[in-house]
């Protein structure tokens, strides 16, 4: 029951009697929690419990989220393995017999610059001797569009994987990337073997490249010797190599100075010659002989200082 206070709206009730109303009307006006069947009127309490409804699904949503990612993480980073790209380079070749040989001129043209990408620069150096012997065999068959024996060599990739260091393993990386890219500029061919193979090769060739190079790789390839390349012919160049060099360039010197000496000694009336024609002719080889073994002995000391210094060079380590 409600008790009601009649007030003298004449006289304002006091402040005592104020709060004994308020006191009084605070349980209709405020009632407890556990009679309120839906929603509290208490500001704090809404807030908190409006609060709760929000962050709650998201907080579920969110550990869900975390639980399936990390679930699923050990399987994302597991990187491919090396040799399954490199079997799928291997069977991205096999193709017809003739498949070069019918491509169009600007495709050759691609392929060519494909085999100059492949095998350039100290290919011996970078992959190793056998490796890089592939890469040279596999790079003339391209230019020479030989599709049955390119095919037998990226065969053989897989194989010699497994005796690669990381050095080599990355130098085959960049130089599988670069050929690839020469391959997916030639767009779409046939049934899209081009762009198969580049995909293959810029896929493995990526994998490759980002294997680290240790300190030991890099200490032996500064130890490394050069290779002269000229077209097919490869000589590798050594300290030893430079000295004998010089050393066959000093003695093929002397020789052509002493020879032009004893050409140039000799009186021109020495020989009698049946006409004036013999003469001249005479003469003219004279001149011609002279011309070419002085010639002779200024290459021969250029050559000799050149190999020298290209000796001391190489001793120092220099590049």
């Amino acid at each position: 029951m409600l008790s009601i206070i009649p007030l003298d709206i004449q006289h304002p009730p006091s402040t005592m009697a104020t709060c004994s109303l308020v006191l009084l009307l605070r349980p209709f006006l405020h009632p407890p929690l556990q009679h309120s069947s839906t929603f509290s009127l208490h500001p704090i309490q809404s807030n908190h419990h409006n609060h709760n409804l929000k962050l709650n699904p998201f907080l579920s949503f969110t550990t869900k989220a975390l639980t399936e990612s990390s679930s699923d993480a050990p399987k994302s980073l597991d990187p491919p393995d090396p040799l399954f790209l490199l079997q799928q380079l291997a069977d991205s070749f096999n193709l017809p017999s003739d498949y070069f040989s019918q491509l169009p001129r600007d495709l050759r043209l691609d392929l060519n610059d494909a085999a100059f990408d492949l095998s350039n620069g100290p290919v011996m150096e970078q992959c190793g001797q056998e490796l890089g012997m592939t890469l040279l065999n596999i790079s003339r068959a391209w230019e020479s569009a030989d599709t049955l024996t390119s095919t037998a060599l990226v065969n053989n990739l897989p194989s010699l994987f497994n005796s690669l260091t990381s050095n080599n393993k990355s130098a085959l990386g960049k130089r599988l990337t670069a050929a690839g890219r020469r391959f997916q500029s030639m767009g779409q061919y046939g049934q899209g073997e081009l762009q198969r193979i580049s995909k293959a090769m810029i896929s493995t060739g990526k994998l490759l490249s980002s294997t680290p190079v240790t300190e030991e790789s890099n200490e032996e390839s500064k130890g490394e010797t050069r290779m002269f390349k000229f077209g097919e012919l490869q000589v590798e160049l050594t300290r030893e190599k430079a000295y004998i060099g010089a050393a066959i360039g000093f003695v093929y010197g002397i020789i052509s100075w002493e020879l032009s000496q004893g050409i140039q000694n000799i009186p021109e009336g020495t020989f009698q010659y049946a006409n004036e024609n013999a003469a001249l002719i005479a003469q003219s080889l004279r001149g011609t002989l002279l011309v070419l073994f002085y010639g002779s002995t200024v290459l021969s000391a250029f050559a000799t200082i050149g190999l020298v210094l290209l000796s001391r060079e190489l001793k120092s380590g220099k590049k």
